[in-house]
């Protein structure tokens, strides 16, 4: 399904937003992970892809490159890391902490009782867990009937304490909320809800980060007339959308957002003009993006921004994974994940349908953004969807070209 946002407006980046995020924000969480050496100091690459582009019928596409971004092999490695320094640096603001020194491990005795929680449906709580064995406190992370064991068992070799429940991802970020308030931990969430706001923000602003790389690339910068954002609670989109609204202003790219269908939480917030749950069931191979309630923090930024909300099956996403993964004479091969293309998946669907490509203005002169974020965090399931393994994929990589 697509979706015209009706209250999308092309105006110059309202300051009440900038407030909230902005890209001197964006450009300090940069040079804060440049510190972290789980990261790679490069930043992540932008690929040009023209024989995909060719085959969509697109002027190019270009796409980065999350899953090479660190071991966490996910762009949430981004978001934690930078909220929790955050945090810190506002609850202990006599201690003299830097961002450098926490990353560095130089502050863990002091900070060894410190506790934070959070649920995730699991690159956030990977990221959260290495950030917080990194600076030296404590983590416990909570986990959904549906998270994968493949997924927990990354997340405890981190070092964190691991809650499972019953229900989905709405009913751990609860029960995490909840065992936060019993025990004096301090929730990191990369979701928002009523009075808790302050650190999803702080998650989003961190996510800038990969357009505050692209914007150094200066002269060199690509200029793109669209970009397809995942959905999920919206965390990732209010971070880039924010930056490239606030650089371009009214002349900003085209948004897109992607979602599955049974977790259209994004969509259904944009039909009702506000924050609004999924109507489906949230249960979708997408896990990444299997989200039931939009979060309300970054729908203030989506709203006044995003053109279209689009909605797709899971076989669209494993598709889109086998393309990528395949590549071609002229496109490298590339390890995606199945919430990493959901993008990829969004602008396929699009490109089929004529009338819907002309209803976003997609065509041959047009320059299209996707991020894909992450690899195969989940190795055995990405080798039963793409039919071969991640190493198979990385070795054709290596050799591409």
């Amino acid at each position: 399904m697509l979706f015209t946002n009706p209250n999308a407006t092309r105006t110059p980046y309202p300051a009440s937003l900038q407030a909230l995020m902005s890209i001197r924000r964006a450009n300090e969480s940069r040079q804060w992970l440049s510190h972290w050496p789980q990261l790679r100091a490069t930043g992540t690459p932008l690929h040009n892809l023209p024989d995909l582009a060719a085959e969509l019928r697109v002027g190019q596409v270009l796409l980065k490159d999350e899953s090479v971004r660190s071991a966490l092999g996910s762009f949430k490695a981004l978001g934690a890391p930078i909220a929790l320094v955050r945090l810190i640096l506002r609850t202990f603001p006599a201690l003299g902490f830097s961002a450098a020194g926490l990353f560095a491990g130089r502050h863990a005795t002091q900070l060894g009782d410190f506790s934070v929680i959070s649920a995730t449906d699991g690159n956030h709580g990977r990221a959260l867990a290495a950030a917080a064995q990194s600076i030296g406190c404590r983590c416990i992370i909570v986990l959904h009937a549906q998270v994968s064991v493949e997924r927990e068992q990354a997340i405890a070799a981190h070092g964190a304490q691991i809650v499972r429940i019953e229900g989905n991802y709405d009913a751990s970020v609860a029960h995490a909320a909840a065992l936060a308030q019993a025990n004096g931990w301090q929730v990191v969430s990369d979701t928002s809800y009523d009075g808790y706001e302050q650190i999803p923000g702080d998650v989003m602003q961190g996510y800038g980060t990969l357009v505050a790389e692209l914007a150094e690339l200066g002269e060199r910068a690509p200029t793109f007339t669209h970009v397809f954002l995942q959905g999920g609670v919206g965390g990732l989109a209010a971070g880039v959308v924010s930056y490239l609204w606030e650089l371009h202003g009214e002349g900003r790219p085209t948004f897109i957002v992607v979602e599955p269908e049974q977790a259209d939480c994004l969509l259904q917030s944009a039909m009702a003009g506000q924050a609004r749950a999924a109507s489906g069931s949230v249960d979708s191979l997408m896990a990444g993006l299997a989200c039931g309630q939009a979060s309300p923090q970054a729908w203030r930024f989506l709203q006044p921004s995003v053109d279209f909300f689009m909605t797709l099956e899971d076989v669209d996403a494993v598709a889109a994974m086998r393309r990528l993964a395949q590549g071609s004479a002229r496109d490298i091969p590339l390890l995606a994940g199945e919430s990493a293309v959901a993008g990829l998946a969004g602008l396929t669907r699009l490109m089929a349908q004529p009338g819907l490509a002309t209803q976003v203005g997609l065509g041959r002169d047009s320059r299209v953004l996707l991020i894909s974020t992450e690899g195969a965090t989940a190795p055995s399931l990405y080798a039963e969807l793409v039919g071969e393994t991640a190493a198979s994929v990385l070795a054709r990589q290596q050799a591409w070209g």
